[in-house]
């Protein structure tokens, strides 16, 4: 999700990246005031005007723009697809490391228990499938009811929802005492976009941006201390799971993922490395990352933006396959727990639908060709790319037939939410959904949150 002023935030990212490395904290608050704070999933994106300071969805996450012809600088060769390593060159630049610091974590709440719900009714089952969001710092009554009955599988957190650590970390222990009272005896997925630079939920580390990781004197080392601070920090207040790291690989300074300094690299190998290094020092906190946008939004041009419109990448299918989905192998051999697909269309692999709501992608894609074997969640689900999908219950649905686990919910409205299950529980009672794949989804989310605190 972008935040639709995020090319205010560009004008001054380099005044901010100064700030935010000389005064910490301070900076971020900078940041926020500015409305910098890029959304999550996909773009860092789509989130509740209300309560978003430049927080719009990401989860989470980069979209792209409308485009029916390549503009990247990427090769265009239409090879037969192959599995071969990328042969993009190695990038050489020199810009100073990247530094990031780390705060003292706060005392978390008491760890939810991890037994396996059991008895639970479809309504609640379609539940685990749901993220919830709200606006505001106070978590509505209405969300809390519903953690209450178990229909809750996790919020997400936007920066309009956090005016301090103490505030959050306040929330969380609010939102964990509501979970123990269900009768699903598993831990909440509470969790923000914390990539690092523009793209941060939650006061803190890491300060650095994953291009300035890229760039610096010793990349892996920096990844590593950017994953580590990211987990600290989450971690620090109560948070399980970050929708991050981007493995998007950008194909020319100034395109869209690059543009907010989102991208390690314009070379598919560094972002291979990097984002294994950040998501193995993240989970080695305890908390779960999350690879993102795949198959990938680094083809995409400047201004694409999946929060506003639709987009497609006619990228080609060998250049897709060994150049943009080439670091989740990587990411899967480090154990990455989920893995966030984009709302683009890529017309070479289904021309059709958007990437989160094609089972060729998510299905026989990043399950079949890379042996994903994890959580998928969407971006958000009142992107403005999926205007062709009517509301929140009918875009629900479609992710869950093609394929998707989670369900990212992050307009600010529990209705949205509500509106998403009921799609999910009537789908299934009609035969619509397979019983066994929705089973089986919800088994993989409860196994992801059986290993959280």
């Amino acid at each position: 999700m972008v935040d639709a002023r995020m090319h205010d935030g560009r004008r001054t990212l380099t005044r901010a990246r100064g700030r935010a490395r000389r005064r910490g904290l301070a900076g971020f608050a900078l940041l926020a005031a500015a409305g910098l704070l890029a959304g999550a999933c996909s773009s860092s994106n789509s989130k509740p005007a209300a309560s978003n300071t430049g927080s719009s969805p990401s989860t989470t996450a980069t979209t792209t723009t409308p485009s029916s012809s390549p503009t990247t600088s990427a090769t265009t060769t239409t090879t037969s697809p192959t599995t071969t390593s990328p042969t993009t060159p190695a990038t050489t630049k020199t810009s100073p490391p990247a530094t990031t610091t780390t705060t003292k974590p706060a005392v978390p709440p008491a760890p939810a228990t991890t037994a396996a719900p059991s008895n639970l009714t479809l309504q609640q089952l379609a539940g685990q499938r749901i993220v919830y969001s709200y606006q505001g710092v106070t978590p509505p009554q209405h969300l809390l009811d519903l953690i209450r009955q178990g229909r809750v599988a996790g919020v997400i957190f936007f920066s309009g929802n956090i005016s301090s650590r103490a505030q959050i970390t306040g929330v969380i222990t609010q939102l964990r005492q509501a979970q123990a009272a269900s009768p699903v005896h598993l831990p909440l997925l509470l969790m923000t976009d914390q990539e690092g630079g523009v793209v941060r939920r939650l006061p803190g580390p890491p300060d650095v941006s994953a291009k300035q990781i890229g760039q610096s004197a010793d990349p892996v080392g920096a990844a590593t201390s950017a994953g580590k601070a990211a987990g600290d920090n989450l971690a620090g207040v109560g948070m399980n799971l970050n929708l991050a790291p981007v493995l998007d690989v950008s194909r020319t300074p100034g395109d869209f993922i690059d543009a907010t300094q989102r991208s390690f690299s314009e070379n598919a190998n560094q972002v291979s490395t990097l984002g294994a290094a950040f998501i193995t020092a993240q989970q080695n906190t305890g908390v779960a990352a999350t690879a993102k946008h795949f198959p990938g939004l680094g083809s995409a041009p400047a201004g694409s933006n999946t929060d506003l419109r639709p987009v497609t990448l006619t990228v080609p299918l060998s250049q897709l396959r060994n150049v943009d989905e080439y670091p989740y192998g990587a990411a899967i051999n480090s154990g990455v727990k989920l893995v966030m697909l984009s709302w683009a269309i890529y017309s070479n692999l289904d021309a059709g639908h958007p990437a989160g709501m094609s089972s060729t992608v998510v299905e026989q894609e990043l399950r079949g060709r890379t042996g994903f074997k994890g959580v998928t969640v969407t971006d958000a689900l009142e992107a403005g790319a999926l205007q062709a999908y009517g509301g929140a219950g009918n875009r629900a649905f479609s992710a869950a037939a093609a394929g998707m686990d989670l369900l990212l919910c992050s307009s600010g409205d529990p209705a949205q939410g509500d509106a998403a299950a009921q799609a999910i529980v009537d789908a299934v009672n009609t035969g619509k959904l397979n019983r066994a794949g929705f089973d089986a989804a919800v088994a993989r989310v409860n196994a992801l949150r059986g290993e959280l605190k």
